[in-house]
């Protein structure tokens, strides 16, 4: 699978799914080459932001134990990625979908790409420019989630995906919103 496949994942449902079912990657390679090193970014970034310029983010950070909120942050990015990949069977067979584990994890694990690459964001220090660069992230994990459900779950009926997404977005949302409520909290 080339780059221009991968990028086409958050805005086809023809292109791109078809050849990731057909090469089938195993779920072991794909966390070892693809999730484990690109999950390292945010807690690694954070970590680096935290120590280089805290206060540019909120205020009172500069206080915060920032090698333990990386290590929270990347367990919890861990926890969120299984649960993810349960609720998006969970979700698609509840809709009436058929969907195996394995594109569901598949899916799970492809889905928070933009958003781990946003991360690298955290190597400007302007709260403005993370904000919108993690918006447009959301936005292609959206794509992502909505245009694989449809292509690997062969439909075409675009209320059910919507609402599938709606769920499982709503979901990733509010696993986010407790990693940054971490962020701020510890």
């Amino acid at each position: 699978m080339n780059l221009i496949s991968l990028g086409k994942l958050p805005v086809s449902t023809a292109e791109g799914w078809p050849e990731l079912e057909k090469i089938h990657p195993r779920l072991v390679k794909l966390f070892a080459f693809v999730v484990l090193p690109l999950s390292l970014l945010p807690p690694g970034l954070l970590y680096y932001a935290g120590t280089h310029y805290p206060e540019a983010f909120f205020a009172g950070a500069a206080d915060k134990q920032w090698g333990g909120i990386a290590v929270a942050f990347f367990l919890t990015e861990m926890a969120t990625l299984l649960f993810m990949g349960w609720l998006i069977k969970q979700v698609a067979e509840t809709d009436g979908l058929r969907i195996d584990y394995h594109d569901a994890y598949m899916l799970a694990a492809i889905a928070p790409i933009p958003l781990w690459l946003a991360s690298l964001g955290l190597l400007v220090p302007s709260l403005a420019f993370n904000a919108a660069l993690s918006l447009g992230a959301l936005v292609l994990s959206c794509g992502i989630i909505y245009h694989g459900i449809e292509g690997l779950c062969h439909m075409r009926e675009d209320v059910t995906a919507a609402s599938i997404v709606q769920t499982v977005i709503g979901a990733g949302l509010i696993a986010w919103a407790m990693l940054l409520m971490l962020v701020v909290m510890m």
